[in-house]
This record gives structure tokens, C-alpha cells and sequence, in this order.
């Protein structure tokens, strides 16, 4: 037959239909086909009609309008302003919308937990009605961020027009309520003041402490007295050094005074004059000429080896010595010299500036000494008024950073009491007046799914019938050569006429089975 192909394999037959075949199925099994499809069709439109789905949104816009401060121990924390929001912060904040902390609050003020039924085999306690209303809220609330803004669109379907506007209104409430608490914590203003207290004593404790060192030590400015001391105390060690000094060029002084006294007569003559002996010179001089003369009367008589000659030249040597002995007489004047008076003068003078200058040296020293304790003395209170100073001003600091971290949480909670954030609700929720559902689109759906499911319904009815529709089912199920079909105009079966060599189709009986047993007819 045109149209139809028979394939054998193994025993086992496959035929392949065509869209006659299809039709003619439908035609078959019309009754049955339409209604299935216009029950199918109603049950969508009764959906539609009956339970229909409202969707509300609302957007969220995030800016860059305020910065709050960091909380650091910084005077002046430093501050970043970005003119664009990042899109790890849009995610952020898609996530804190999502959060189960922001969803189960809203929850709980929209009594969405009083919805959920009771449990078939038992009751429900309240945290678990709670659970599944937020497995519900989140499975129909759909969170996204608009790309290429800084928008956060947030819809949301329920069955209410008014609770899907309650729902978004509560979530933008409590998301704004949750990102002020993240942005700034509670107590903050608190804190800051109570600090601000301890650090107002502090600052008059340790002003009080300042005011009363000066009584302590008897001095207003120790570091101040302290380099005036070390100052004199640079003079008194330059004088002892000159005082040294002094002392050494005194004592090298008087050694040389001492060695050049001894070496300087202590008078001077001023007049000496000479005299000669008188009359013991002129006698001796008489007894020189005659003993004299006696020698040359005697040499011109005698040998010059005649003892009386040479006696006599011994007593004229002698005379002669006697007379050359014998010194003039001189008168001699002296006086004191002044050489040696100022040596004696300038020794004495360099004595007692010797002892003057080791006087002065041993008070020097004593005064440097006493000059030393009190430096250190002045220094070690220096170092506690410093301290003490450090302290007053650190406690003057903290002061200062407390009252101005002070204000700046006042200025913020001020802010976050008159809602001025970085995040406003740019879309309010409105309650919607139609559906979400376009009543065109639920009847194409609707028309669809009819469509398939009265196929499949077709198709099933088709494959469970056991009766043969066509003679090429007969040829490919029995095997046996086809004489005749006469189609039945009630039922649409066919009584079919086959040689089989045995006897042929029951002509009132009915059609084959698909299912019955016939033997294999023999050659035509």
C-alpha cells in the first residue's frame, strides 16, 4: 500500500506512520480527544481565573551621598570617595537582601508563617512555620541588580494585590534598618561619650599633678633652670681650668724666681776707692833698695855661687814678694740690689697668688661639685615634669579625639534618625491592579498544553487498542497474503479475507486481535 512500509527483524515488526495515519487516528478517537483538550483548556482558564498572581517591585538605589568615618585612634582617619559604587558593593547588598536575617523579619511582620497549613501527620511548631514561610518568601522574591546602574530591583509574586506591596514595603524597611546597624554599630554615641568623660578626668588629673610640681621641687621650670646650671657650670669649669692654669705658670714661676735669686747678689757696690800702705810699704821698699844694693857690691866681688850672694838674692825675692803682697788700701761702698729686691718681691708676690689661685682652684672644684647635684637633680626633675607633661597632653588628646569621635557619632546617628543614607528606595511598591499573568499568554499556555495532552492521550489509546485499523497491520502481524478488507462504517475496523489455506477471517465475528493467534496461512 502507498504510504506504508512493513520491515521485518527478528520476529519483530515496526511500521512507519504517516500523517494521514496521525489524522486518522484523531478522527478515531475524536470523542475521547475533545474532552481531553477543552478539559485541559478549562482547567487552565479556572486556574487563571480563580488563582490568579500579582507581582509588585520596588528599586533600590545605592549612591555615594554620605561617608561616614572610620573608627580608628587616628586624629584625622583617612577618607576614600569614589563617585562610582563597585560591583562587588551591588552584590553585597543583593546579598544582605537575600540574608535569612533580613527575610525572616519580614517574615515575622507579615504574618506570612500564619499562611502555611498545618502538617498532615503533625502540627507544625512556630520555628518551623517560620522556615517554610521564608523557603517560600525566597523561592518568589526575585533579587537583582540592573547592570550598567546602580539599581537594585527587587519583585515579588504573591496571590494578595496588597500583601506583595506589604511584603516589599516591610523588606525595604527592615534592609535599610539592617544596613544603618552594619554601617554603624549600636552604642557607638554611647561609647564615645563615656570615653569622652574618663578622658575629661584624666586631663584634670594629670593638669592637677602639673600644677602642683613646682611646689615640690621649688623650681617652675626645671629644664629651663637646668640649662642655666649646666651653663654656669661650663664657666665655673673654664675658670678652674684657667685657675690650673694659673697655678701651674705660678709654680714654673717661682722655681724661676727661686733659681735666679740664688744666682743674683743680694748688694751692689755703689763707690770703691784705693789707698797705698803707708809707712810699712816704705820700709819695705828702703830694705828692698839696700838689699839691693848690697847684692850688686857683693856680685862684683864674689862668684854668683856664693852662699852669701845667693843668701842675700832669697831675702830680695822675699822682700820683693812681701811688697807685691802687700795690697793698697781701699774704701769700698755697697748697697741692696734691686735686681735681687724685686726677684724676692715677685717670689714673694708669686706665693701668695700660688696660694690664691689653689684657694680658688679647692672652691672652684667644691662649687662644681655642689653645681653637678644640682643639675642632676634638676635634670631628674625635668624628666618627671616632662613626664608629667606627655601625660597632660596625652590625656589633652584623648580628650580631643573622644569629643570629636563623640560628634562625628552624634552627626551620624543624627543622620541615620532623619534616614539620610547611602542607600534610598528609588521605586516605592505599589499595589498592583492586574495580574502578573497576561491573560493572553495563560490562554496560549493553556491551548498548548491541551494540545499536548490530548496527543499523548490520543497516542496512549491507540497503542492499547489490540484491533487491527489497517491491512498492512494484518500483513505484517499475521504474515499471510490480504484478498479483502470491507471497513465496518461504526466502529472503523475492518473484516479482512485471507487465504490462509485453512479458512479466512470471521466475517461476523468481529476483526482480528492484535493479540489472538492465527495460524500461518499456506502459499497463495
Amino acid at each position: 500500500m502507498e504510504g506504508q512500509e512493513l520491515v521485518v527483524r527478528r520476529n519483530r515488526v515496526a511500521l512507519s506512520w504517516t500523517l494521514r495515519d496521525v489524522v486518522a487516528m484523531g478522527f478515531r478517537r475524536r470523542r475521547a480527544a475533545l474532552l481531553c483538550f477543552f478539559g485541559v483548556l478549562a482547567g487552565a482558564i479556572a486556574y487563571a481565573v480563580f488563582t490568579p498572581e500579582y507581582r509588585a517591585q520596588t528599586k533600590i538605589l545605592v549612591r555615594r551621598q554620605r561617608v561616614d568615618p572610620v573608627v580608628t585612634a587616628e586624629q584625622s582617619p583617612p577618607v576614600t570617595i569614589q563617585s562610582d559604587v563597585a560591583e562587588e558593593e551591588m552584590n553585597s547588598e543583593v546579598e544582605l537582601i537575600r540574608s535569612d536575617d533580613v527575610l525572616r523579619k519580614v517574615v515575622i511582620q507579615c504574618g506570612l508563617d500564619d499562611s502555611i497549613k498545618p502538617g498532615w501527620l503533625r502540627r507544625r511548631t512556630p520555628q518551623q512555620r517560620i522556615e517554610l514561610a521564608l523557603n517560600n518568601l525566597r523561592n518568589h522574591l526575585v533579587i537583582e541588580a540592573l547592570p550598567k546602574t546602580s539599581i537594585i530591583r527587587v519583585q515579588y509574586t504573591a496571590k494578595s494585590p496588597t500583601l506583595v506591596a506589604q511584603v516589599l514595603q516591610s523588606l525595604n524597611a527592615v534592609y535599610l534598618e539592617a544596613s544603618r546597624e552594619m554601617r554603624r554599630p549600636a552604642g557607638q554615641l554611647a561609647f564615645f561619650d563615656q570615653q569622652t568623660k574618663n578622658a575629661s578626668q584624666q586631663l584634670q588629673a594629670a593638669e592637677d599633678k602639673l600644677k602642683s610640681f613646682p611646689k615640690q621641687g621649688g623650681v617652675a621650670n626645671p629644664a629651663l633652670a637646668r640649662d642655666y646650671t649646666l651653663q654656669k657650670l661650663n664657666e665655673f669649669n673654664y675658670n678652674l681650668g684657667q685657675t690650673k692654669q694659673s697655678i701651674a705658670e705660678t709654680e714654673n714661676r717661682i722655681a724661676s724666681l727661686e733659681q735666679l735669686a740664688k744666682s743674683t747678689p743680694a748688694r751692689l757696690t755703689t763707690q770703691m776707692r784705693e789707698a797705698e800702705a803707708g809707712q810699712v810699704l816704705q820700709q819695705m821698699k828702703s830694705t828692698l833698695l839696700t838689699l839691693e844694693l848690697k847684692r850688686s857690691d857683693m856680685a862684683s866681688k864674689y862668684q854668683p855661687d856664693y852662699p852669701p850672694l845667693k843668701e842675700l838674692e832669697r831675702e830680695i825675692e822675699s822682700t820683693k814678694s812681701a811688697i807685691a803682697g802687700e795690697r793698697p788700701l781701699g774704701d769700698v761702698t755697697t748697697d741692696q740690689n734691686p735686681a735681687y729686691v724685686w726677684i724676692q718681691g715677685e717670689l714673694a708676690k708669686a706665693k701668695a697668688d700660688l696660694r690664691g689661685f689653689q684657694a680658688k682652684a679647692a672652691e672652684t672644684d667644691s662649687i662644681i661639685r655642689q653645681t653637678m647635684d644640682s643639675a642632676r637633680q634638676l635634670d631628674a626633675d625635668s624628666i618627671e615634669q616632662q613626664d608629667l607633661l606627655r601625660a597632660a597632653k596625652t590625656a589633652e588628646e584623648n580628650y580631643l579625639l573622644y569629643s570629636r569621635k563623640r560628634e562625628e557619632a552624634r552627626i551620624g546617628e543624627a543622620l541615620d534618625q532623619n534616614k539620610i543614607l547611602n542607600l534610598v528606595v528609588a521605586e516605592q511598591p505599589v499595589v498592583p491592579s492586574y495580574p502578573a499573568q497576561s491573560p493572553w499568554m495563560l490562554g496560549l499556555f493553556g491551548t498548548m498544553l491541551a494540545c499536548a495532552v490530548t496527543a499523548g492521550m490520543v497516542f496512549t489509546l491507540e497503542y492499547m487498542d489490540p484491533s487491527f485499523r489497517t491491512p498492512s497491520e494484518v500483513r505484517a502481524v499475521l504474515n499471510v497474503p490480504l484478498l479483502a478488507a470491507v471497513p465496518d462504517q461504526s466502529s472503523g475496523a475492518f473484516y479482512l479475507a485471507t487465504d490462509s489455506g485453512s479458512g479466512t477471517g470471521d466475517a461476523q465475528g468481529g476483526p482480528f486481535s492484535k493479540g489472538e493467534t492465527e495460524p500461518e496461512a499456506g502459499p497463495a
